[in-house]
């Protein structure tokens, strides 16, 4: 018998997917917004619209050695959670009380995107070095799950 896959791991399977469109040489990142079993929006990591990719032109963050989870703004990329709230915002879609299923936990940067985008829950599967981040959910009061990573 065919077993069916829950809908985390549906969705979650659909964020891995997304995140191979990545153009970041670090990290690839796939976000899916979910409201009522539907996807609204997807995202993933790579330069603003009309700038050379990473995968072009390579990496500042590598080259200067530069940890995961600091210094955000040398990055070239619009990270996956942003992109799939902006494809949201550009289409006049609410994503209020949405789910959003991410391949990576997000950043500060994009927990305080989802935070005031009045997502209610987060689902992610690889750990980010942003413990500040996971404060501002709780404090929030959105929920998070940390999603059993899938394999390669």
């Amino acid at each position: 018998m065919v077993q069916r896959p829950t809908l985390d791991e549906y969705f979650m399977e659909i964020a891995h997917v997304v995140a191979k469109r990545s153009t970041c040489l670090r990290n690839q990142v796939g976000a899916v917004i979910v409201l009522e079993k539907r996807i609204l929006s997807t995202g993933y990591n790579g330069a603003p619209r009309n700038l050379q990719h990473c995968l072009d032109i390579g990496c500042i963050r590598q080259q200067q050695n530069i940890a995961s989870g600091t210094r955000h703004e040398l990055c070239r990329a619009v990270h996956a959670e942003q992109n799939a709230i902006i494809q949201s915002a550009l289409h006049g879609i609410s994503i209020e009380n949405a789910t959003l299923y991410c391949t990576h936990q997000p950043c500060i940067l994009c927990a305080k995107m989802i935070i005031n985008s009045n997502i209610k829950r987060v689902v992610f599967s690889n750990h980010y070095p942003d413990e500040e981040a996971m404060n501002f959910f709780n404090s929030a009061g959105v929920e998070v799950v940390r999603f059993p990573a899938t394999p390669d």
